[in-house]
């Protein structure tokens, strides 16, 4: 609800801006004309991810892991950590922190695990994987539409590398820290038992279906089809399942009060102080400066306005990119820096699974960093 309420205010005072004039009506519709095709894309995969979530297909998934794991229980955290790439890659990180974390847990409890070490896997690769692909991540959205009209391959072209490093560097920082507990052998729980094995099935081909064309099409055609395909088979199979609740209208109305209001600080002139702040030039040191700046801004206010405030200051896409490292692989410190580490520990606390805001935020204070200044490697080496 605090959501919404500072994306209402925000919104009145971009309208407001509009109105006086501050902001052109001819910028305002640039703004539109820009973000209708990403909350359209967040809205559809949002419902889509809900709506497989309720079909079991992450259940499903989840239980095979532990299957194919032959009792390892190391082989089972590597399998999880696997899941949490791909998921965060193509259905975004908020479907990883939200519906993913609590499968992960539950698959933890079930087979007699701790669940600390699955439940850091999900939040800390919902944000450092949501560097691969242009519909991981809405800040990368925005980004793939500057960069070449929102081609994915030139994204995946120029993230690539610096994705894969941010994703190892996670992984190997996280085992570190698990190691302990990532020993020996588990005894395996029953398979989940399904209530619709239709339902299962049908939702699971969609999901395979619409995963690739998230990179080859538009991603607002894609996720809208299957929102809409599947709310028609729940529609006739449980239509007891679809409700309002599965629109995040919250999160449409905070982006949208958040654009406008960016796009009025720009008019009065807030990209060129950022600037001097942000610095220019391409090699490692200035693309460094460019991602802690990221960094530190999304960990001080949060990824989403971070990244609009300082994308104008960008100028190249080695630096777009740096950017991108800064504001998507480094909201690892501060609870606020992104809205998937703030639902993650909503969800662990709704399960009962305790994680002190201190030990978090002093993990993330190696982890971020590090992360960060290791995934611009690449950028300034190609």
């Amino acid at each position: 609800m605090i959501l919404a309420l500072v994306g209402g205010v925000l919104l009145v005072a971009g309208l407001t801006a509009v109105a006086t004039g501050v902001l052109p009506t001819a910028d305002a519709l640039l703004v539109a004309d820009r973000v209708w095709p990403v909350l359209l894309f967040v809205l559809s995969v949002t419902i889509v991810a809900e709506l497989a979530a309720l079909a079991g297909v992450f259940d499903a998934l989840a239980s095979r892991l532990a299957r194919w794991a032959r009792a390892r229980v190391v082989v089972l955290w590597l399998l999880v950590v696997a899941l949490a790439v791909l998921v965060t890659a193509f259905l975004s990180l908020d479907t990883t922190a939200v519906l993913l974390t609590p499968v992960v847990i539950s698959v933890a409890r079930a087979n007699g695990l701790r669940p600390l070490p699955f439940a850091f896997v999900t939040v800390w690769l919902a944000n450092t994987a949501s560097l691969f692909l242009p519909v991981s991540n809405l800040t990368n959205l925005l980004a793939a539409h500057t960069l070449d009209g929102g081609d994915a391959g030139t994204f995946v072209t120029l993230m690539f590398w610096p994705a894969a490093v941010a994703v190892l560097v996670t992984v190997g920082l996280l085992w570190i820290i698990s190691r302990r507990s990532l020993r020996g052998t588990f005894v395996p729980a029953r398979p989940v038992a399904v209530s619709d094995l239709t339902l299962l099935r049908l939702c699971s081909v969609v999901l395979v279906v619409m995963m690739p064309l998230l990179v080859i099409l538009p991603p607002w055609l894609p996720a809208t089809l299957a929102a809409m395909l599947m709310l028609a088979v729940f529609t006739r199979r449980a239509p007891g399942t679809v409700r309002w609740t599965l629109v995040p209208w919250q999160l449409v109305v905070f982006a949208s009060g958040l654009f406008l209001a960016v796009a009025v600080l720009e008019q009065l002139g807030s990209a060129a102080l950022l600037a001097s702040v942000v610095g220019s030039g391409d090699d490692l040191l200035s693309l460094w400066q460019v991602a802690g700046v990221g960094m530190l801004s999304a960990n001080l206010v949060n990824n989403l306005p971070a990244y609009l405030a300082l994308e104008a200051t960008a100028g190249s896409p080695a630096r777009l990119a740096a950017l991108l490292i800064g504001v998507g692989a480094g909201p690892l410190i501060t609870p606020w820096a992104s809205l998937a580490t703030l639902l993650w520990h909503s969800r662990l606390s709704s399960l009962g699974v305790a994680v002190p805001w201190r030990r978090y935020i002093l993990l993330g204070c190696l982890a971020g960093p590090l992360v960060v200044a290791c995934a611009v490697l690449p950028l300034a080496l190609g």
